[in-house]
């Protein structure tokens, strides 16, 4: 097969998978042809190469296909290479059972943050949030608490990208976030009062490593109308600290 028709092929594959990963109930052949824009013989092809090899599976009733256990195999040991999510584990857990409200782990993923941990309360509100998704830097409490201190030309060019309007409350004005990042770096910590989701209030801290660079982020999240201001406010400490024995144990030093 000639080198251009097997990156094509490579390229479809992951088209396909990374469209299946947005519907947990899956996709039937018609549907997801009309989504990544390929004719229904062609995708049926590559689905069934990928049914084959367990990276897909297929409803027999629905007849619609849907990620397959064998993806678990990759993301895990995609996981399982992140120190700092093996190093912020048991810390997660002391912040959750003191928060009680959903506790996330993120790392910067290009202009997002992606979750590579979570820790739900015992509510029974459950949060949208899920290991592997990613949330916008400037409309979300880890993504401000990262780019807070990220790099000026990083920031700059996160900017670029353009704030992206999610609900009223989003920041869309650059010189708008630019003060609201000092503000962050002031107090060492972000809050997103209904900025991405609404709903939804976070609070979040800045992780970092053994040269003092941001890797990454931990949050307490949760609705409204358990996450007033007023425990925002007090669990402000909390996040701070737990953000901070996590940087230590990356190697940062704070007086370094």
């Amino acid at each position: 097969m000639p080198q251009d028709n097997t990156v094509q092929s490579v390229e479809r594959a992951f088209k396909i998978l990374e469209e299946l990963a947005t519907e947990k109930e899956g996709l039937g052949v018609t549907e997801l042809a009309s989504r990544i824009g390929l004719h229904k013989s062609t995708v049926h092809r590559m689905l069934t190469t990928l049914l084959s090899l367990g990276y897909v599976e297929q409803n027999t009733s629905s007849e619609k296909y849907r990620l397959g256990m064998k993806i678990l195999f990759l993301a895990e040991a995609i996981l399982d290479r992140m120190d700092i999510r093996r190093e912020a584990h048991d810390l997660l857990e002391e912040l959750s059972s003191k928060a009680n409200e959903a506790v996330h782990l993120v790392v910067p993923d290009g202009f997002h943050a992606v979750y590579i941990d979570k820790l739900d309360s015992n509510k029974t509100i459950r949060m949208f949030s899920q290991i592997g998704r990613t949330v916008p830097l400037h409309a979300s409490a880890v993504g401000k608490a990262i780019l807070a201190f990220a790099d000026k030309e990083f920031v700059e060019e996160a900017i670029k990208q353009g704030l992206t309007k999610f609900t009223k409350n989003t920041i869309t004005n650059p010189k708008e976030l630019l003060k609201h990042l000092e503000i962050v770096r002031k107090q060492g910590f972000a809050i997103d009062d209904e900025e991405n989701e609404e709903g939804i209030r976070c609070i979040a801290a800045p992780v970092f490593d053994y040269t003092g660079k941001v890797i990454g982020a931990i949050s307490i999240s949760g609705p409204t109308v358990s996450m007033t201001h007023e425990k925002v406010e007090r669990l402000s400490k909390d996040v701070i600290d737990c953000a901070n024995k996590i940087s230590q144990r990356m190697g940062w030093q704070p007086n370094r």
